[in-house]
């Protein structure tokens, strides 16, 4: 059995190793579209503060590590997939043969429709390569400019923060983390980055970047320009599924794939941030472009391909953020449920907050601030759809007894 893999990222190394344990004599190719060892996105911050060298970044540290599994790493990106043929074609004009193949090529960012954004300085913090070019630049004192304060902007805003920065970061909705935080979460959010001293302009909109006095000139479409050094844009992300066009393989946001991670072609699958899976919460398709589901994305997905049979129960929309020391979560259906309840306990002076929503007597989301104990109590209630029963009414009274409910319904019989 031929088994191609399309992207080296979580899912896709996931995948390649689950492959291997799953159907030992099976010949696993993993393409990645980078020149170097797959690498984790989510390191390049830790890489851009000095906390690891770039080998640091990579998934797997072993040399020769690939090798040693018989799985066969080449670099390569993809022009079109024809599943009828059973062959990829990569852009060097090179064909690859597959039985079973998966795609995992993950998103790409989004740049906006601001004109001198191509220009030299203005980085996306997506690849090892953006990151160099970033280090370069933001140098302690610097000027920087974010643009975006989504979940990406504000882990790249910590690194920019730890690298010394003058940093401003610029929000075209009016609030931080509008995908992520209700306005009183991101309220205390954005306050607490001032307090860092880093500038946050919500409600704002970048209308051009120049080229000014060796630098850069950041216009706005209200309020002064800004000078800086280096402009960092984090203003999203989409799957990349341009190159399955004429391939048959039905797309939406992203590739749809049901729970098994197949998609509509028989012998292909698809897992990670590129995939438009069964969601937990909805039970409908969303893209859920986060690790955890990246990876057991890959993992399912290879069982599938390897003909073991493994059903997907769907990806939680959840995300854990460290702010500049600040930590925030958002799990499920945070923003409610028609004929829902709230319960919530906010804490502004000291930056804590704690919000759940309820369907009936079950948790179907929450958001938190200040803290982390509750974190794996919130995903496991939520996720095992427990029944609360008479914890309910006692959560809608205190949001802060949910580890006591969690201990106490562990422990029901």
């Amino acid at each position: 059995m031929q088994y191609v893999i399309v992207g080296a990222g979580p899912a896709g190394v996931t995948a390649a190793e689950t492959l291997r344990q799953a159907d030992p004599g099976g010949q696993v190719t993993l393409i990645g579209g980078e020149a170097g060892p797959p690498y984790g996105r989510m390191a390049l911050p830790y890489y851009m503060t000095g906390k690891v060298e770039e080998a640091g970044t990579y998934l797997r540290k072993t040399d020769g590590y690939y090798d040693g599994l018989k799985i066969k790493y080449v670099q390569g990106v993809v022009k079109a997939v024809s599943p009828d043929a059973g062959a990829l074609t990569l852009e060097s004009g090179d064909e690859v043969e597959f039985d079973k193949l998966l795609i995992a090529t993950g998103a790409s960012p989004v740049k906006p429709p601001v004109p001198g954004l191509d220009l030299p300085g203005v980085h996306h913090c997506w690849t090892l390569e953006d990151a160099r070019h970033i280090i370069k630049r933001a140098e302690k004192g610097a000027d920087v400019v974010l643009m975006g304060t989504g979940f990406i902007g504000c882990i790249i805003m910590e690194a920019l923060a730890l690298r010394g920065v003058n940093l401003t970061a610029i929000e075209l909705e009016d609030r931080m983390l509008p995908r992520m935080m209700d306005r009183g979460g991101s309220a205390m959010i954005k306050r607490w980055c001032e307090a860092k001293g880093i500038t946050v302009l919500t409600s704002a909109k970048v209308t051009a970047v120049e080229e000014s006095g060796g630098g850069l000139r950041v216009s706005l479409e209200k309020g002064e320009p800004l000078q800086t050094a280096l402009v960092v844009v984090a203003t999203g992300v989409k799957p990349n599924i341009g190159f399955l066009e004429g391939s048959g393989i039905e797309t939406g946001e992203g590739i749809w794939v049901d729970n098994h991670l197949r998609t509509s072609a028989e012998n292909v699958h698809a897992a990670g941030d590129v995939a438009e899976g069964p969601d937990f919460s909805t039970g409908g398709r969303a893209v859920h472009a986060i690790q955890p589901t990246a990876v057991e994305h890959g993992r399912i997905a290879a069982l599938n391909m390897a003909g073991r049979e493994a059903a997907y129960k769907g990806s939680l929309s959840m995300n854990v953020l460290d702010t500049v020391g600040l930590i925030s979560c958002s799990f499920g259906q945070w923003e409610g449920v028609e004929g829902g309840e709230t319960a919530e306990t906010s804490d502004p002076e000291n930056y804590r907050y704690l919000r759940l929503q309820f369907d009936g007597d079950r948790i179907v989301g929450a958001l938190g601030l200040g803290r982390t104990d509750h974190v794996g109590v919130l995903r496991g209630l939520i996720q095992g759809r427990v029944a609360l029963g008479p914890w309910k009414e006692k959560l809608m009274a205190d949001p802060h007894r949910i580890m006591a409910a969690y201990v106490a319904l562990r422990a029901d019989p």
